[in-house]
């Protein structure tokens, strides 16, 4: 029964992990924004909470977990690590650069705004979900 109760806890729990994850990347390419020939990442959340939660049977999912093409490829994963070896991204460049940065400042804002609300309710659910239990248990 109290597996059943903590379920939930434990997927937002790795969507916070991995949402925290995003928003360094995204930060770090805001960080970048004027470094010649930096290449904007980003964290693909579905591929990576299929692959926290154990539910990587998607073909990109298998895909992306595979070795590279090439064994002079360098694997591309999290420099941290906290997504259990999830691959980075490149962002789409939308707009060409004479210096070869593909980071876009309004699409990287616009990701960090979305990804920071995303992350602020993740943490509300929590707690209140939380609340709720400590609620049961004190009998309120």
């Amino acid at each position: 029964m109290f597996a059943q109760m903590t379920n939930s806890l434990d997927f937002h729990s790795k969507a916070l992990v991995v949402r925290a994850e995003r928003q360094r990347v995204i930060a770090s390419n805001i960080a970048n924004a004027d470094t010649p020939g930096y290449v904007a990442r980003d964290v693909n959340f579905r591929e990576a909470m299929a692959n926290a939660t154990g539910n990587s049977t998607s073909p990109v999912a298998s895909r992306m977990s595979s070795s590279t093409s090439n064994s002079k490829h360098i694997p591309l994963t999290s420099s941290t690590g906290e997504l259990g070896g999830n691959p980075l991204a490149y962002a789409p460049q939308t707009q060409p650069s004479m210096d070869g940065n593909s980071v876009d400042l309004d699409r990287e804002r616009s990701n960090f705004v979305d990804n920071a609300v995303r992350y602020e309710s993740t943490l509300r659910f929590i707690n209140g979900h939380a609340k709720t239990i400590l609620s049961a248990i004190q009998g309120q």
